[in-house]
């Protein structure tokens, strides 16, 4: 799980504060709803929750308020640091635990086959092998569990660049294997909604959703949604609307696939 922002070790945003969720209300809402279902199907009123690469809790902190034990496998210490500081701020710290390890050694710090549901966001862009990566971390569910995979969309990078007038870099974003746009793209790779739900049916789980993420948070000025009345209420309605059609997937920032097991409860 090799990170290229060291920064995301310090005020990283709540995903269910409004401002902050014009980037993550989407996932969040998905993810909430699949935890909900696998708290029903298993007959427990908590699960164990694996956070691969989660930094200082963006999502483990969450999840941990819902009840649930959540453990958070990060190769900085920064991250794991604050990630335990914000544990205790939110008064869940006796159901976090921050573990440091990365990708090519999850299964040694962590139980294989020992998690209800695993999160991978942010972390499948910077693996050598995406589809290794995605096998190792479903290797990591229990049976009947569910993989919350979050990964750079290669279509809104290309409109990115665009539209800020590079259109040599948006041509090779689209033209190249990874979605890179050059050798200054700190991005290793991107993907299409297809290659993502590919990789996760190749490690044998069934697509149960597949959603576009910041698919107009990105484009839109932030001091428009700051100043304007009711703006950041208005884009959160549309990014919703938006994510769930797959017109829009082709232009998400983000991608998220919902990934369940074979035997998993369809809800």
């Amino acid at each position: 799980m090799r990170r290229c922002r060291s920064e995301e070790s310090t005020a990283v945003p709540d995903p269910t504060r409004p401002r902050a969720s014009l980037r993550t209300a989407v996932v969040w809402e998905v993810l909430k709803d699949a935890l909900d279902r696998r708290v029903k199907a298993a007959g427990r009123e908590s699960l164990d929750v694996l956070d691969t690469g989660g930094g200082s809790g963006n999502f483990a902190v969450p999840v941990a308020r819902l009840g649930h034990r959540v453990t958070v496998v990060d190769p900085s210490p920064n991250a794991l640091f604050a990630l335990e500081r914000r544990a205790a701020e939110a008064g869940v710290a006796d159901r976090v635990k921050g573990v440091q390890g990365d990708a090519h050694g999850l299964f040694d710090v962590v139980e294989r086959g020992g998690y209800d549901v695993v999160l991978c966001h942010g972390v499948l862009e910077y693996v050598d092998d995406p589809a290794d990566g995605v096998r190792n971390v479903v290797d990591a569910l229990r049976p009947e569990g569910v993989l919350s995979l979050l990964a750079a969309g290669l279509g809104g990078a290309v409109l990115a660049r665009a539209l800020a007038g590079h259109f040599k870099e948006a041509k090779q974003a689209l033209d190249d294997p990874d979605g890179r746009w050059g050798e200054g793209d700190p991005v290793p790779h991107r993907f299409t909604a297809d290659q993502l739900t590919a990789l996760v049916e190749g490690a044998g789980l069934r697509v149960g959703a597949v959603h576009g993420v910041r698919v107009f948070a990105d484009l839109v000025p932030g001091v428009l949604v700051d100043t304007e009345p009711g703006a950041v209420e208005a884009l959160l309605k549309l990014e919703a609307a938006a994510a769930e059609l797959p017109a829009f997937h082709s232009v998400a920032t983000q991608l998220h696939v919902l990934g369940e097991a074979q035997g998993a409860d369809e809800g």
